[in-house]
């Protein structure tokens, strides 16, 4: 369903996207792998067509993403589900116009359609009732839940998941990828997962790839990636200090940087 071509990307000197090349398979789930700084939430961005490469393509249900204009971007992001990392509700608004709003922006469905469509997605999420509610009143997990419901309104093709465990409870994040599989089954979609959750990864994934400093080192099942012999692999699933993924930022030995001043 998606397919990405020598993609190249970078900030000033810093390249997020060193020559990417991977594809996304209907009704899988991927999930992208990759520590602060990998380029994984920029190559998320990219592919929603919410930032544009340097240069190579991203391919979605034929079209090249990376060469779309606004108009011909709105449409296809119909087909896309989003789950943002911090969920992105509205403050302002209470749950059931949260989950409403791409509905009445992209569609011209009655109100009674709209509170319909709200009830089963809200039960697909173990959330029906909560309509009322404010998201000040909702737990982290709910927030995530909630803004999973407005993910899937429109019935996507494809639903991306920016971080969705982040800043979880055990439990919490255990019933999101439990929902992500759950709604990978039931609607036949196909996922992306954006994380650095090691855990999570390994149990829902059909398929990893592992970023590092904007190259993919790893690609493969969740089993094959527990097997790898590639020291930056082994160092990032096990979560060593140690290794070839260094702590500092900088390329320069410490002292060479005191003497240069």
């Amino acid at each position: 369903m998606i397919s990405i071509n020598n993609l190249y990307n970078s900030y000033g000197t810093i390249a997020t996207a060193k020559d990417i090349s991977c594809n996304f398979e209907t009704n899988k789930v991927t999930v992208i792998l990759g520590g602060s700084g990998s380029g994984k939430s920029t190559l998320l961005k990219q592919i929603v067509g919410l930032e544009k490469p340097d240069s190579g393509s991203i391919v979605f249900n034929g079209q090249d993403v990376t060469r779309l204009g606004k108009r011909a971007l709105y449409k296809i992001r119909r087909e896309m589900g989003m789950l943002f990392q911090g969920s992105a509700l509205f403050n302002s608004f209470n749950i059931f116009d949260n989950i409403a709003f791409p509905l009445r922006q992209h569609t011209s469905l009655s109100e009674k359609a709209i509170k319909t469509l709200i009830k089963i997605k809200l039960e697909m999420v173990g959330l029906r009732g909560t309509e009322h509610l404010m998201p000040s009143q909702l737990s982290g997990g709910m927030t995530k839940r909630v803004g999973l419901a407005r993910a899937i309104i429109m019935d996507p093709k494809i639903v991306f998941y920016d971080e969705p465990t982040s800043g979880l409870d055990p439990i919490s994040a255990g019933v999101i990828n439990e929902l992500i599989l759950d709604l990978n089954r039931k609607l036949g979609v196909t996922s992306v997962v954006v994380s650095h959750d090691i855990v999570s990864a390994l149990l829902i994934a059909d398929k990893v790839i592992i970023l590092f400093y904007g190259e993919i080192i790893a690609t493969g099942t969740p089993e094959e990636i527990r097997e790898s012999t590639d020291p930056k692999v082994i160092q990032f699933i096990t979560g060593s200090p140690d290794g070839p993924i260094p702590f500092s930022v900088s390329d320069k030995a410490f002292i060479t940087d005191i003497m240069d001043g």
